[in-house]
């Protein structure tokens, strides 16, 4: 029996500080997607809000049930009938955290999953450059897999892609394909964006979607861009440029079983004792 193929795509964005704007640019794109036969749709990390300054995240964040991104994608997936995977939105949790959560809408609108990022980006880099995510951020606590009709999707977001035994615990749980939003900054994404996320798909036999925002944002922060959808081989099916725009790449799951035939590494993965000498 052939295994499951569906069409996939990735919207790439250069969200700002205006909400109501960076809902519809997104839900433009996702209707492009979808036009093009996209089954399955993902955006960027920070779909629908991107401000690093306290005062501006506070101001503008609200609970899950009152936020209009959430309302929005969900009507925008029950109308196109498409499986829908919000990046993350900024969602307030409590009077002084947000959380950096992701979305995956079926195609009945109903939220079928939720994912708060679970490795907050804290640093300081050479070119001046400071994070300090935590501050504003709660770190989640938990893995997430979603069961899609064709595949099992599993989740995460932006900074989780520096820890690989997020994705190896995704794949020993059943992960065929790896989602990966992110706004990376310009700097590490020309040094290690394509590096790591290849490295994800491989080592773990999976396919990987990383759609991304890329541009100069209303915050003066430039993110890198280059949304890839990559196959479980390591190769680069599908690659956007700089700016807003869709990617989209048919997933055949045949492929995910052949690499993990060719290279069963998940099956050989022992726990390790460490000696000190």
């Amino acid at each position: 029996m052939a295994e499951p193929r569906f069409r996939a795509a990735c919207v790439q964005l250069c969200s700002g500080k205006d909400i109501a704007q960076n809902i519809a640019d997104a839900s433009g794109l996702i209707l492009k997607a979808a036009a093009d036969g996209a089954q399955f749709i993902s955006t960027p990390e920070t779909t629908h809000f991107m401000d690093l300054s306290s005062k501006g995240a506070f101001a503008n964040t609200v609970a899950q049930d009152e936020d209009p991104g959430v309302a929005a994608f969900a009507a925008l997936a029950a109308d196109l009938n498409i499986w829908l995977h919000i990046g993350s939105l900024a969602i307030r949790i409590a009077e002084d955290k947000i959380a950096n959560r992701a979305f995956v809408f079926a195609p009945d609108g109903s939220i079928t999953a939720t994912y708060d990022k679970v490795h907050m980006f804290d640093v300081d880099l050479a070119d001046g450059e400071s994070y300090r995510e935590s501050k504003n951020y709660q770190a989640g606590e938990e893995a997430v897999l979603v069961e899609l009709p064709w595949a099992r999707l599993g989740l995460a977001i932006c900074y989780d892609l520096r820890f690989p035994y997020l994705f190896r615990a995704l794949a020993h749980a059943g992960a065929n394909i790896l989602v990966l939003p992110a706004a990376f900054t310009q700097k590490t994404g020309e040094a290690h964006w394509h590096a790591l996320l290849k490295a994800r798909a491989i080592e773990n036999g999976s396919f990987v979607l990383a759609a991304a925002q890329g541009g100069k944002h209303d915050d003066g922060r430039r993110t890198y861009g280059h949304s890839l959808i990559i196959s479980p081989w390591g190769e680069i099916l599908a690659e956007a440029g700089v700016e807003p725009g869709v990617i989209s790449a048919e997933i055949d799951l045949s492929a995910v079983s052949q690499a993990r035939a060719a290279v069963p590494s998940l099956q050989h993965d022992r726990d390790i004792h460490l000696k000190n000498a």
